[in-house]
């Protein structure tokens, strides 16, 4: 069968497509990026947003459409949607044939041989089920980087987060189950791994009774070929001095923290149900500064949470401005149906939201800005991702810059250079959130 799939939302979700683009490469099963000559097409849907949920249920639309003028045959939906909102899939959506929940995504090769008989079935395991993990897996990111998720689900209970409710309870991923994987993405060509989860700083707490985070990066560590780890999604509360010293003596782990703070003012900290204050969060910040000079700080902001005031707006921006994050987003709050925020009093007004998130934006646009000026004159170990069509240039990553949210460094040279290679760069100037540089003499390459 043409299987062709549809990955939406997180890169812990894109892991389970990956690992559901393995198994069915086992099977024989070949696949196509182009919709109209697909016989099978999978969306692994999301709905950790309204502006998620609306994407998906979009493109499962659009995709059955194409039973009626393509040459789909069948047509799956999976994640995180397909969880939560089975039932109304199956009222609403009928030409979605096969539903597979969060938990299910071992039944790929099951739902798919559902083709023959055309029969419509349903695989929805309980979100506490066993974490499916282990799996061979099709690498969808060019090869040179993967993503390595380490646990599944949260038990924070955020006032304004679903995800306990689709993804289950916090699971960590067995550390030799993580290593062997990890093992494996590297001998076929990964030189860069994301650490993800909903979050990374609490592994191994549930199985080995103790946060087991920076022993698994230090046995990463040692895997020949591999050049960078990376950590993402590490909530400030679980950051310890260990985790912290851990990074700084692993030469591997990039010196790269993403810290999802969310806000700043005590009021909506508490609201949200997040366990830290401004006085731990500003600790936090200045304990990883001290001990890991060089450290990148990325961080997610949510404006406009019921009874944000305009003091507690205000509050925020001077965090902000203080802070000068190297690396920030801000999403507009989202009321999501079953949490707690989605019922609280004080809802703010859209416009206001979309005001106080370009407010925000535009102060962290000047420290970026100001940022990546600062950085001229610096050399920089930069991962090739490609050339730049018509130009003796390529453009590349620094360890500040994780895959598809930071920024890039535009690399001219008329030397011949592969995607993953590792290049010596002096940066000699930036435009808004990108750098430019130049091939260092004596340069020295990775392949």
């Amino acid at each position: 069968m043409k299987i062709m799939f549809i990955s939406l939302g997180c890169d812990k979700n894109l892991v389970d497509t990956e690992m559901m683009l393995g198994m069915l490469s086992e099977k024989g099963h070949s696949f196509t990026d182009d919709e109209m000559q697909a016989e099978i097409i999978v969306v692994n849907t999301c709905c950790f947003i309204g502006d998620a949920k609306e994407e998906s249920i979009n493109t499962l639309i659009e995709m059955g459409a194409l039973k009626e003028n393509g040459t789909l045959k069948m047509l799956i939906a999976a994640g995180c949607l397909a969880q939560r909102y089975r039932k109304e899939i199956r009222e609403q959506i009928p030409e979605v044939d096969v539903i597979i929940g969060t938990m299910s995504i071992d039944k790929i090769t099951e739902a798919v041989e559902l083709y023959k008989d055309k029969t419509q079935k349903d695989f929805v395991a309980d979100i506490n089920a066993d974490v499916v993990c282990g799996k061979k897996r099709v690498v969808t990111t060019g090869g040179h980087y993967a993503y390595l998720k380490i646990a599944e689900g949260c038990e924070k209970h955020c006032t304004y987060c679903i995800i306990p409710k689709v993804r289950g309870n916090f699971r960590s991923v067995p550390m030799e189950v993580l290593l062997t994987e990890a093992k494996s993405l590297v001998e076929n060509g990964v030189k860069e791994l994301i650490l993800v989860a909903q979050e990374t700083t609490l592994y191994g707490q549930d199985i080995y009774g103790e946060k087991k985070l920076p022993e698994l990066l230090r046995e990463l560590a040692k895997i020949p070929g591999l050049y960078w780890i990376r950590l993402l999604y590490c909530y400030p509360e679980e950051i310890t001095q260990e985790l912290a010293e851990t990074i700084r003596a692993e030469e591997k782990i990039c010196n790269y923290l993403d810290i999802p703070i969310q806000h700043a003012s005590d009021n909506i900290l508490r609201r949200m149900g997040r366990r830290t204050n401004q006085k731990q969060l500003r600790e936090k910040v200045a304990m990883l500064r001290d001990m890991i000079p060089d450290i990148c700080l990325r961080t997610t902001l949510i404006t406009g949470f019921p009874g944000e005031t305009q003091e507690d707006h205000e509050e925020l921006m001077q965090f902000v401005d203080e802070m000068e994050f190297d690396r920030l987003g801000v999403f507009t709050y989202s009321p999501e149906e079953d949490t707690p925020a989605a019922g609280f009093p004080d809802q703010i007004a859209e416009e206001v939201k979309s005001d106080r998130q370009a407010e925000i934006m535009e102060l962290q646009q000047e420290i970026a800005f100001d940022k990546a000026a600062d950085m001229t004159g610096r050399q920089m170990l930069v991962m090739i991702e490609g050339k730049v069509a018509d130009e003796n240039a390529y453009v590349g990553r620094t360890y500040m810059d994780a895959p598809n949210v930071d920024g890039l460094v535009f690399v001219n040279t008329d030397m011949d250079l592969m995607t993953g290679d590792f290049a010596k760069v002096t940066i000699t100037g930036s435009y808004e959130y990108d750098l430019i540089g130049e091939i260092t003499d004596e340069n020295e390459f990775t392949e």
